[in-house]
């Protein structure tokens, strides 16, 4: 198992905030994403929709879905990791820097494409929302009147880093506490020849 962390970035002109309209943990968010296969590197031909919502089951670590590979046969998950993500702000967007949007846990599959679709908001710098936004063409433009200003939302970009699996995780903790361990022990024979 491989976690993944889908990263949002855009140019914004007179917007605070950019982020899924329910929220950032919008369960019914769909997220779309061209995955590529674990086991032969096929990628899929169409973007698949996956959000937290959908389960394949009604378990509580049921993942939010199952995938075939047309080519080699290989099944593979996807689970939504919920609670990982928060807006783009102004700030982050003038720095050049990535917000998180939301984590993947996958199993046979590598997410390597997101695509910006419907379902945005955006808040402009004088408080007026603007809801249902549809990024799919990669560019947002209206007027807030309240802000006597135009606003715009371009230069869409996205990234997926990989985080640590479990085990590599836990191996890597494991290796932090025996460094410790060995270090204590160090110090202590140092400390017990200095007494001869």
């Amino acid at each position: 198992m491989v976690k993944y962390r889908l990263m949002i970035s855009a140019d914004m002109e007179n917007i605070k905030k950019l982020r899924p309209a329910s929220g950032v943990d919008d369960p019914s968010f769909n997220y779309y994403l061209k995955m590529k296969c674990g086991n032969c590197g096929e990628l899929t031909k169409k973007e698949i929709s996956v959000n937290s919502k959908e389960k394949v089951s009604n378990s509580w670590d049921s993942p939010n879905l199952i995938m075939k590979c047309k080519f080699c046969e290989k099944v593979g998950t996807v689970t939504v990791i919920s609670g990982k993500g928060r807006p783009l702000t102004q700030g982050l967007s003038e720095q050049g820097k990535y917000a998180p949007l939301m984590e993947l846990d996958c199993r046979g599959y590598e997410p390597v494409e997101f695509m910006f679709g419907s379902g945005w908001k955006a808040e402009s710098i004088a408080g007026t929302n603007f809801e249902d936004i549809d990024l799919s063409e990669g560019e947002f433009a209206e007027y807030d009147e309240k802000g006597e200003c135009p606003v715009t939302i371009y230069n869409l970009r996205s990234t997926i880093n990989v985080l640590m699996s479990d085990f590599k995780e836990m191996l890597l903790d494991y290796k932090i506490r025996r460094e410790r361990c060995d270090a204590e022990q160090r110090a202590r024979k140092k400390e017990n020849e200095s007494h001869l």
